[in-house]
């Protein structure tokens, strides 16, 4: 993940930019159509208000929404515009990623509505839905709704921010204003340097006292699925066995051998989440081949049960409310389905926390890459959203320290212009609920 010493190197390179353009040729100036705007805004910063919406978000809320992002470091832009012809709502979405070009999520505020799309190599166009579904209130400021969206999304959104936010353009530049940007950053390393190094140290200190506390929740993740790979009474050469058992059963070893050398590799917090999504691979394998060998229907692909997930696959989903939080439906394996509706507490997956051992999703945020491998992309946030660890997984400060680095292999702030496929950007469609629009769905679509 990028390192930037934000506040002192923001403002360097903010008066250098303004220098730059001051003394650029007049071709540099921006095109004075509203959506090629905000596109060439978005470019330098993440967040844009246009000047007739500047009364939607003020100034310092702007500021704070854009520093929050930045330090996170993730491709996260937001537009607040006013709903006037020059923004098509059916288009807008779709129109900004084109001209602004970068790989990331866009959140719009558009008047007194609301929508959001994403790459889906960054964002899940199913995790945007939701998102979406999640921030929108009748009434609600946009301040409140832009940070809500923010606060969930950048810890889902894979990637990195563009470089173009920490420097300025690249060409047409004069040497002179090239040559004071020079001095002003070279005047700013000696500054930062010491703060840069002991952000580093705290950081590495942090994610091994993480890994550490992980390595024995896995561990014991790990031990409990060779267990039941003992237990399996299943031979590959006896009669009844075909193919099909003998693939399932290939698989099941697969992901016990997978999920002890990723672990054996790992480095950094962000390195388990492969490993449980292995053992959530192998558990459902064991479970089609339980119901290939019984003669029963084949399951459905369902994540594990809520409670733990050494429990396997979930068979159906029942409302639960955490401890002063709010019902949500959480999938259950068939034991804990019986001990709700029984009206007993569940089994839960306790994990060992400076209070003693508590339920794993009353714990600090060193579970999340943890969790986050059994139940990741769009289903997660509704799962955890009111409990402690989902509040910690919800925050600006989680994305960046642990939530960010595991995601490189995806071109989240990467600049592909308009070379992109629009099926592969969605989430919005041009539906701007919410406000003033009452929710209605506009079409348009990606």
């Amino acid at each position: 993940m990028k390192t930037r010493p934000f506040f002192l190197l923001s403002a360097v390179v903010g008066f250098a930019l303004m220098l730059l353009l001051a003394l650029a040729p007049a071709a540099t100036a921006q095109a004075s159509d509203g959506v090629r705007d905000a596109a060439a805004a978005l470019k330098q910063g993440p967040v844009y208000v246009h000047p007739a919406a500047a009364s939607q978000l003020s100034g310092p809320e702007a500021e704070a929404l854009e520093q929050k992002i930045i330090e996170a470091d993730k491709p996260v832009m937001v537009a607040v515009l006013p709903q006037t012809a020059e923004f098509p709502k059916d288009t807008l979405l779709r129109d900004l990623r084109t001209l602004t070009g970068v790989t990331g999520v866009y959140a719009v505020r558009l008047g007194d509505a609301f929508d959001a799309g994403a790459d889906r190599t960054v964002l899940s166009n199913q995790a945007v839905d939701n998102l979406v579904a999640a921030v929108r209130q009748p009434g609600v400021d946009a301040a409140t709704e832009l940070n809500n969206f923010v606060d969930q999304a950048l810890p889902q959104a894979r990637g990195s921010a563009p470089a173009t936010w920490a420097g300025v353009p690249d060409q047409g530049a004069p040497i002179g204003g090239l040559i004071t940007i020079g001095v002003l950053l070279a005047a700013t390393v000696g500054l930062v340097s010491a703060t840069t190094l002991r952000t580093r140290r705290r950081r590495q200190a942090e994610e091994q006292e993480s890994l550490e506390k992980l390595r024995v929740v896995v561990d014991e993740d790990i031990t409990a699925y060779g267990e039941e790979l003992d237990r399996l009474d299943f031979h590959p050469a006896e009669p009844d066995a075909d193919d099909a058992m003998r693939a399932d059963y290939e698989r099941s070893l697969d992901a016990y051998d997978k999920s002890k050398t990723l672990m054996a590799g790992a480095r950094h917090p962000h390195d388990v989440r492969g490993v449980t999504e292995a053992l959530a691979d192998g558990r459902f394998a064991l479970a089609v081949l339980a119901a290939r060998r019984e003669g029963r229907p084949l399951p459905e692909r369902r994540a594990p049960c809520f409670f733990d997930p050494r429990h396997g696959p979930a068979v159906t989903e029942l409302p639960w409310t955490p401890s002063g939080g709010t019902p949500r439906d959480v999938p259950v394996c068939a034991a804990d389905e019986s001990r709700l509706k029984a009206g007993q507490d569940p089994a839960a997956r306790t994990v060992e926390t400076d209070q003693g051992p508590r339920p794993y999703w009353e714990a600090g945020p060193a579970y999340g890459p943890w969790v986050g491998g059994y139940y990741g992309g769009a289903l997660l946030p509704g799962l955890l959203v009111g409990t402690m660890l989902g509040s910690m997984l919800s925050t600006p400060a989680y994305a960046a320290e642990y939530g960010g680095e595991g995601f490189e292999s995806f071109s989240g702030g990467d600049f592909s212009g308009a070379d992109y496929n629009p099926s592969d950007f969605g989430g919005g469609g041009g539906d701007f609920g919410g406000g003033g629009f009452g929710g209605g769905d506009f079409g348009g679509g990606f």
